[in-house]
């Protein structure tokens, strides 16, 4: 995609050498803005292969309010892994296991599961359990609700950042707030991103936000409209230079196409397998280190 390969060339263009709370360091600019037509095609990525499953499956554990990694790690999605391991690895229980044998452990052992894969309060409990003084908010069933019976509305705004919550949080949201948009038929969503790492989690991201937008669509009788990624702090981390300079490197390929198979009415009937993803041929997958 032109938009992605845009916003990479602006942060290297514009950006400056900045320190981070991970030690790794980064070239880093504020404040970018990227479009994309749903009707165009999905926004994934062409010039690098992107785990699609992977994105999906976090997508619907978002949706469901989860919180806990097992169910991803019994996916083999390993995303969200860092975190709670690096948790672990600093706590008086740490007996020299390696990331692997900690992943064993989620998988196998319910109790270490509950307690070591738990993340605290991230994306999807604040999506489904909002809390505030005297009641919690379901904020995505209410916009699903609003959506179909205010679309004019202002106020279509779904909120990860429950600010007295953040030090309970594995790791605070970086895809913070989103907010949709009806016109004409169509609906938009528009994401504000307070910290975008640039080469591993835009582009998990830009596809992330984009099916949700369909989803909602869908079962608002509604067509997708436009995908719309606002940033914050945009950075492309320092041992991802070589990986973003291929990438660059690299002609982008044409947009597949995302099909809902079924006809679903609740977001949370959705299933892994009701998508299909066509006319995807990217090029090959560029791996990087998660920054912790």
């Amino acid at each position: 995609m032109k938009q992605y390969l845009d916003f990479i060339k602006h942060i290297l263009d514009n950006g400056e050498k900045k320190s981070d709370r991970t030690g790794t360091g980064t070239i880093s600019t504020f404040g970018y803005q990227m479009r994309f037509d749903l009707s165009k095609g999905f926004p994934l990525l062409t010039t690098k292969k992107v785990f699609l499953k992977g994105i999906i499956l976090e997508l619907l554990w978002f949706i469901k309010g989860s919180t806990n990694i097992k169910e991803l790690v019994d996916n083999n999605v390993k995303i969200w892994n860092d975190w709670p391991y690096k948790k672990y690895t600093e706590s008086a229980e740490y007996k020299g296991e390696s990331m692997e044998e900690f992943i064993e452990k989620i998988k196998t052992d319910e109790a270490f599961a509950e307690k070591w894969g738990e993340l605290g309060p991230v994306y999807g409990y604040e999506w489904r359990h909002f809390e505030g003084k005297d009641a919690e908010k379901d904020q995505l069933k209410w916009v699903i609700n609003e959506i179909k019976t205010n679309p004019d509305s202002r106020r279509l705004i779904v909120n990860s950042w429950h600010a007295a919550y953040i030090e309970r949080m594995a790791l605070p949201p970086c895809h913070m707030a989103f907010q949709f948009y009806v016109r004409n038929g169509k609906l938009s969503c528009q994401l504000y991103q307070r910290s975008a790492d640039a080469f591993l989690g835009v582009p998990f991201n830009i596809a992330s936000y984009s099916l949700l937008t369909m989803m909602i669509a869908k079962i608002c009788g509604l067509e997708p409209g436009e995908f719309i990624h606002t940033f914050g702090d945009c950075h492309v981390y320092l041992d991802h230079l070589e990986q973003v300079n291929l990438q660059l490197s690299r002609e982008p390929k044409p947009l597949p196409k995302m099909i809902i198979k079924r006809d679903v009415k609740d977001i949370e009937d959705f299933k892994y397998e009701d998508f299909e993803l066509v006319d995807y041929d990217p090029h090959p997958a560029i791996k990087g280190k998660v920054s912790v």
